[in-house]
């Protein structure tokens, strides 16, 4: 069940109607049923397979917290984390692998092609279930008792598919909160959601169009479709994906649970680093947590650092799919993670030298080569394969000329996929998010619109109102990216 659906709506509204309405001891029953309503609506056998993640990470955790021998919570621990990646290895990635070494031995390798469904949102509750595991075992939190708490903590509906990637010790405490009914959560979390359905449906589904029709047919174009092309990848995949971010945050915050956010504007950061402290926060923090710091972090030196900085990206690589354009789009994140590492000391110095420590003009350089780094990584990340990514990098620097004459460049444009008017629109509604983007920077959308004039609020509202219902991508409703994920 996909959040830009009337299922959903018709799902979100019955939930909060009856939470509200129920005692308090009955809550939790209803969002775990909810939850797995949600969850079934798309293959219901696979709710199979969340119950065994649910009972394991359970059992495991409650043996961990009651035993008193290092061996034997150990020994918990290690089983634990067998079953969860193991589970995600077999779904997620045994087809990547047979596939590879099929390729590369051929006939000689003794396993033939074959395929495996990808249970929807099974990275983001294996994550979860596995970081609240790690942490009982390190002893920052205690094991939950209720089994159908913690079974509602991996599955709570809001953020089951697509994160954000939830701490116990936010998450679970808010299970045993009462919460009354509050206007002001209403109407705090249907803006966001108004505000991540535009994201999603208007800008989103219509940059896919033109996003789809240029990769899909990678050879058939040179430099400035490819750049435009990338570019809508850019806004494309951040509007879906903070979009149902937001969609989440909202529903959660009807109920009166609040999600922590997981994006604070991205495309602003005057570096990579800052670019990954403000993108899919969530996730950045679970590998630093989890990877980058047990690793050793930046404490053993230099030489240490770049190799974990590299060996966390590879592993957020091959996290995002199944394939070897992501490992390399996550090398290429980690390289520039190296690169900035290598050099900031040499880049200080120099500013310092100059006096633009904090100019503002530096500082807009700085957002908008971040910005260029990122464009260039995502064309990797969305190619269809390492040959189509090479192909596109081959032909950006071919074909620019033609942008020279403007009958030439409006023939390019059309050639795209949207017409004029769905061009000029897509401009207008981005147009739409970099103003409240840059307006935003300090605050989530919601605080800042909060305190702005009144006027300028309903306007705000109505307009992207009106945007959804006459301009929303309705007719073929497209699935959230990060849903493959």
């Amino acid at each position: 069940m996909a959040f830009n659906s009337l299922n959903y709506i018709l799902l979100l509204i019955s939930v909060i109607t009856l939470y509200y309405l129920l005692p308090q001891r009955f809550r939790w029953g209803l969002l775990l049923i909810a939850s797995y309503i949600f969850y079934m609506a798309w293959k219901p056998g696979l709710i199979v397979l969340i119950l065994f993640t649910t009972v394991c990470n359970y059992s495991f955790a409650r043996l961990i917290g009651a035993s008193s021998s290092p061996r034997a919570r150990k020994t918990c621990l290690l089983l634990t984390l067998l079953i969860d990646f193991g589970l995600l290895f077999v779904f997620k990635y045994l087809v990547f692998f047979n596939n590879t070494f099929l390729g590369i031995f051929g006939s000689h390798w003794p396993v033939s092609a074959f395929d495996l469904i990808l249970p929807m949102g099974i990275s983001f509750y294996t994550f979860q279930s596995a970081a609240y595991v790690i942490d009982v075992y390190r002893g920052e939190i205690q094991p939950e008792k209720h089994f159908g708490i913690f079974a509602l903590f991996i599955t709570f509906f809001p953020q089951l598919v697509a994160g954000p990637i939830e701490r116990s010790k936010n998450l679970l405490p808010q299970f045993y909160k009462k919460h009354a009914f509050s206007i002001e959560n209403l109407l705090w979390g249907s803006k966001l959601m108004l505000w991540g359905f535009f994201k999603k449906i208007v800008i989103a589904d219509r940059a896919a169009v033109l996003v789809n029709k240029v990769f899909n047919h990678i050879d058939e174009y040179s430099g400035p479709s490819i750049a435009l092309a990338a570019l809508a990848f850019t806004f494309q995949i951040y509007c879906d994906f903070s979009g149902y971010s937001d969609i989440a945050q909202g529903s959660a915050r009807c109920l009166g649970f609040q999600l922590m956010d997981n994006f604070k504007t991205p495309y602003l950061s005057k570096s990579i680093r800052e670019f990954w402290r403000r993108w899919h926060i969530s996730l950045s923090g679970w590998f630093s947590d989890y990877i980058y710091i047990p690793l050793g972090g930046n404490r053993k030196g230099t030489a240490v650092k770049c190799r974990n900085l590299m060996v966390t990206f590879l592993v957020s690589g091959l996290w995002h799919g199944a394939n070897w354009t992501f490992v390399l789009w996550g090398a290429l994140h980690g390289i520039y993670q190296i690169i900035g590492t290598l050099t900031l000391p040499v880049r200080k110095k120099i500013a310092e030298a100059l006096h633009f420590e904090n100019h503002a003009f530096t500082n807009l350089l700085r957002s908008f080569f971040t910005f260029v780094l990122v464009i260039f990584s995502w064309i990797l990340f969305r190619a269809n394969s390492i040959a189509d990514a090479l192909t596109a990098y081959r032909h950006l620097i071919h074909g620019w000329r033609a942008m020279l004459i403007p009958q030439r460049a409006y023939e390019i444009l059309l050639t795209l996929g949207l017409n004029s008017f769905e061009l000029v629109l897509l401009g207008f509604c981005l147009l739409i998010l970099v103003m409240t983007e840059v307006c935003s920077r300090k605050k989530n959308v919601y605080l800042t619109l909060e305190n702005a004039p009144s006027v300028l609020r309903i306007v705000f509202y109505a307009l992207i109102t009106v945007l959804i219902f006459t301009s929303g991508v309705f007719y073929d409703a497209a699935s959230f990216i990060y849903f493959q994920f």
